[in-house]
């Protein structure tokens, strides 16, 4: 077979910008050919979309329904329009992914109030809730209807099952619905050792964002009902919001390489003991301080912006906080699934030479 496509990048190029940048994980390749040739249903009524059904209730239970979808913004504004409405509003933390770098999508596509909390560590408590969950039934307030989370959330930090269980009783108890953003949710199942759905359906989750680009897919993430009472108008919602692909196969096999076995599995821990890894290399050197927990694949790093600077025309990466002053700058490193102990340590040595420079 030949294609007039042209190799455009170097493969052996690795960066730490974005577990995003990786490319597809090679079973995941070989699923998706493997659903190619002749003809299926379109629209999700192939084979492999409904035995998709299957894979998502044994890792969540017997009441899941997943909808693939093509992206993680699309996952989360669906699932957060099939639980509100037009009138109602989501308790979030400052940080999440909805509030900072979503494009205002919840607020333009979804017709959603968002309401954001101050949280240091990126993470929601029942106090934290309380900020935001009041003026039930006052007209002049968007009305608070559900309390969005993420897993891992952006700062890099996990909930645990108990901690996740006790904002969603809390919640519950207000008459709230709870999403949760699992875009990085293998990263946080590994680090803790526990089931998917001990973070998410045993925990009180109402609906829930898969995600698998991050995870080593081509694209796509998956809207989950993990209490299908509480959601409504899914079908309709995913086509109004342009997410139902036609040839739907293409994004559902891949989702059965990856949970079909353990190959989530696998592709978290590399990529969360590789920022271990990374972590412990770089707070040998001098002029680097690691002020967040490394608790998955995420590293969040100040040092002297200088320094971040030239590192960068070697390696991407981005800038987290840019006003820490001094001439200082937190960075944030990201390990994919297919970092390698060779790309840590080579980065480990870059950065230690631009530090020297400095």
């Amino acid at each position: 077979m030949t294609t007039d496509a042209v190799r455009r990048h170097d493969p052996a190029t690795k960066t730490f910008a974005s577990d995003n940048y990786a490319g597809i994980h090679p079973e995941v390749l070989e699923a998706i050919a493997l659903a190619n040739g002749g003809h299926q249903l379109s629209y999700g009524d192939d084979a492999y979309t409904q035995a998709l059904q299957g894979i998502f209730r044994r890792h969540f239970g017997e009441q899941a329904e997943a909808f693939p979808v093509f992206n993680g913004t699309a996952a989360n504004v669906v699932s957060l329009r099939s639980v509100c409405a037009s009138w109602e509003a989501v308790i979030c933390p400052e940080t999440a992914h909805i509030n900072t770098d979503e494009g205002g999508a919840p607020e333009m596509t979804g017709g959603l109030k968002l309401l954001p909390v101050p949280a240091p560590d990126g993470k929601l408590t029942p106090e934290l809730v309380d900020r935001r969950a009041w003026g039930f039934g006052d007209p002049h307030r968007a009305q608070p209807r559900a309390v969005s989370i993420s897993n891992t959330t952006e700062l890099g930090t996990l909930y645990t099952p108990a901690e996740i269980k006790a904002v969603c009783d809390h919640a519950h108890e207000l008459g709230l619905v709870v999403h949760l953003d699992g875009s990085r949710l293998t990263n946080a199942a590994a680090a803790l050792d526990v089931p998917l759905r001990a973070l998410t359906t045993d925990a009180g989750v109402d609906v829930l964002s898969f995600g698998g680009t991050k995870a080593g897919l081509l694209l796509g993430e998956v809207v989950v009902a993990l209490n299908p009472s509480a959601v409504h108008g899914l079908p309709y919602l995913r086509k109004t919001s342009m997410q139902l692909a036609s040839k739907m196969r293409f994004v559902s096999v891949q989702f059965e390489a990856l949970l079909g076995g353990d190959l989530w599995l696998r592709n978290a821990r590399r990529a969360n003991s590789m920022a271990a890894r990374l972590a412990e290399g770089v707070r040998g050197l001098s002029g680097v301080t690691v002020p967040r927990p490394v608790e998955a694949n995420a590293v969040f790093a100040i040092m002297p912006m200088d320094a971040a600077d030239r590192l960068r025309k070697r390696y991407r990466f981005y800038n987290w906080d840019e006003q820490i002053g001094g001439g200082m700058v937190e960075v944030r490193w990201m390990c994919a699934f297919d970092t390698t102990e060779e790309d840590v340590d080579a980065f480990v040595a870059a950065l230690a030479e631009e530090l020297r420079a400095s």
